[in-house]
C-alpha cells in the first residue's frame, strides 16, 4: 500500500509544479502514464488510428487543468475520469458522422470467425491471437460504460471502488455493469467459443 500512496504523492507534487508552468514536472508524469493511458483508450476504441491523439488530448487536458486540480482523489481516479470523458466525447463525434460503425464491427466479427474455420490445426500463437481480436472486436460493441468497466477491471485491474469514481457510479452498479458486460460477451462470443 506504501508504494501506491508514495505514487500518489509523487503524482501531485508533479501536478502542483505543473500548475506552475513546469515542463518538467509535466514530461515526467507523461512517461509515467503514457502506457496506461494509450492502452486504455486503445482498448474503449478498439485500436482506433485516433487512440495516441485522444491519449495527447489526456494529457493537453492534464497541463490546462493543472492549475484547478483538487488531490481530493487519487491521481490516476482524476487521469482515468479525463481519459473517460474524453473517448466518450469522441466516440459520440464519431457515431454522429457515421452510424455504420457497429455493422463494420460485425462484418470484421464474421470475418474472424469465418477464417478461423477455414484453418484445419492453427499454430497455437495464431489461434490467441484470432481469440484476442474476437474478444477485443467484441468488448468494442458493449455499450460505453460496461466497455470501460472490463476495461478497467480486466486490463487495468482497477479495484471497484476506483472504478466507481471513474465510471461515475455506485460499487454495486459498476458490479452489475460488469455482470452485464459479461453476459453479453458471453453471448457474442458463444458461437466462437463452441469449437
Amino acid at each position: 500500500m506504501g508504494d501506491t500512496e508514495d505514487a500518489n504523492d509523487e503524482d501531485v507534487a508533479w501536478m502542483a509544479r505543473i500548475a506552475k508552468g513546469d515542463d518538467q514536472a509535466f514530461r515526467l508524469l507523461v512517461e509515467k502514464h503514457q502506457g496506461a493511458v494509450i492502452g486504455t483508450v486503445a482498448k474503449m476504441t478498439n485500436g482506433s488510428a485516433d487512440t495516441e491523439d485522444i491519449a495527447q488530448q489526456v494529457f493537453l487536458r492534464i497541463w490546462k487543468s493543472a492549475k484547478r486540480y483538487q488531490p481530493t482523489a487519487k491521481f490516476t481516479t482524476f487521469l482515468f475520469t479525463v481519459t473517460r470523458n474524453l473517448v466518450f466525447n469522441e466516440t459520440a463525434k464519431k457515431s454522429r458522422r457515421k452510424e455504420s460503425s457497429i455493422e463494420e464491427q460485425e462484418d470484421d466479427w464474421h470475418r474472424t470467425v469465418a477464417h478461423s474455420d477455414e484453418t484445419s490445426q492453427p499454430d497455437q500463437k495464431l489461434a490467441q491471437s484470432e481469440m484476442k481480436k474476437v474478444v477485443d472486436s467484441a468488448i468494442a460493441r458493449l455499450p460505453e460504460k460496461q466497455r470501460l468497466a472490463v476495461i478497467l477491471r480486466r486490463y487495468e485491474q482497477m479495484p471497484y471502488e476506483k472504478m466507481a469514481k471513474v465510471l461515475e457510479l455506485s460499487v454495486p452498479a459498476v458490479k452489475s455493469q460488469l455482470f452485464r458486460a459479461r453476459n453479453s460477451l458471453r453471448e457474442m462470443l458463444s458461437g466462437y467459443l463452441k469449437d
